[in-house]
């Protein structure tokens, strides 16, 4: 007994996985009971089904991994519901149990595996085709594997859980939540990493910074609900029409930004297209619930990183004042 508890230590400190350490408590099982085949399952109510999800076998019994039967035909159903769980005459207590006859079982133990509160996930059960006796202490062990099995997999569940929670915190983080699009953190990490690796590879980024001209008046001519609806739509419009690989942001709250790497030497003719295109992007009919407008265009303007430029301030700072003499220039016309 001492050698199983030694065994047992080495299993729950060592075995940080669910897999690993079913495994190890299934091969004690298997030792403290002498039983042929031990094997943890999982029971899908819903479906109406069992399987079994880890499995050790020897001798002449072998209950594969991944086998599926009906839920309403296992022994461990009937066991649950008789308060039964252990016999070594099977054929006498559940004869009319079609998977107990086609194993040919006559000696069957099991646990049920509570998680959470009180969700029954599965079983975690020993069977023999021939008479095994089942000690006391084997079976309270078979307890207290069944317990710590569930809170392995409670853990893994939280663990899962929190992957989740920080993957979608990390994409809140990033993300504006009007819009949708990237917004100003994320803009100005994945600048950064555009203007290194245009660094590193003798190439250079076109960056355009993005106004929204008369969008206070929108606001207060037709109200916020429908200045949120207009940057929603700009949003929307300004993204489909970029090139592949070009990176979108909502900034402030009417500014955004594009850039992308320059696909030709000749910069001032793709920094000219660049802004054209934006701006016929931006102009049009825009349907804001029960308003209706036709916009005349944001300012846009665009400049091209210079060599050894890596810090995404001095860009955005060289595209704000462009963007500002276009809007001007507008204002002058």
């Amino acid at each position: 007994m001492d050698e199983v508890l030694n065994k047992l230590a080495v299993a729950v400190s060592e075995d940080d996985d669910l897999e690993s350490l079913v495994k190890s408590l299934l091969e004690l099982l298997e030792a403290v009971t002498g039983l042929e085949s031990t094997y943890l399952t999982h029971i899908d109510a819903a479906s109406g089904v069992q399987r079994v999800v880890f499995a050790r076998n020897s001798s002449n019994l072998s209950i594969p991994e991944g086998l599926t039967v009906p839920w309403g035909d296992t022994l461990c159903k009937r066991a649950l519901d008789e308060g039964q769980l252990f016999t070594d005459d099977v054929k006498s207590r559940w004869g009319d149990s079609e998977a107990a006859r086609d194993l040919g079982l006559t000696t069957y133990i099991s646990e049920p595996v509570h998680v959470g509160d009180n969700e029954l996930y599965g079983t975690l059960c020993g069977a023999s085709t021939r008479k095994v006796p089942v000690s006391d202490e084997a079976r309270r062990l078979l307890s207290m594997f069944s317990k710590l099995i569930a809170r392995q997999l409670e853990r893994d569940q939280l663990l899962a859980t929190l992957r989740r929670e920080h993957i979608t915190l990390r994409e809140y983080a990033l993300t504006d939540p009007l819009t949708g699009i990237p917004n100003r953190r994320a803009m100005e990490a994945e600048l950064k990493r555009s203007l290194a690796n245009a660094d590193r590879a003798g190439n250079v980024i076109h960056l355009a910074f993005i106004d929204l001209d008369g969008f206070k008046s929108i606001n207060d001519d037709y109200g916020h609900d429908a200045g949120d609806r207009f940057l929603i739509e700009m949003a929307k419009k300004i993204s489909a029409g970029l090139r592949d690989g070009d990176f979108i942001a909502r900034i402030g709250g009417d500014e955004f930004v594009v850039f992308g790497s320059a696909f030709s030497s000749d910069h001032e003719s793709g920094r000219k297209a660049i802004r054209e295109r934006i701006e016929d992007l931006s102009k049009g009919a825009f349907h804001l619930g029960t308003a209706h407008i036709d916009y005349q265009g944001a300012s846009v303007g665009v400049v091209t990183s210079e060599p050894r430029m890596v810090i995404p301030e001095e860009l955005l700072a060289l595209a704000d004042e462009a963007m500002y003499s276009v809007k001007k220039a507008r204002r002058g016309k």
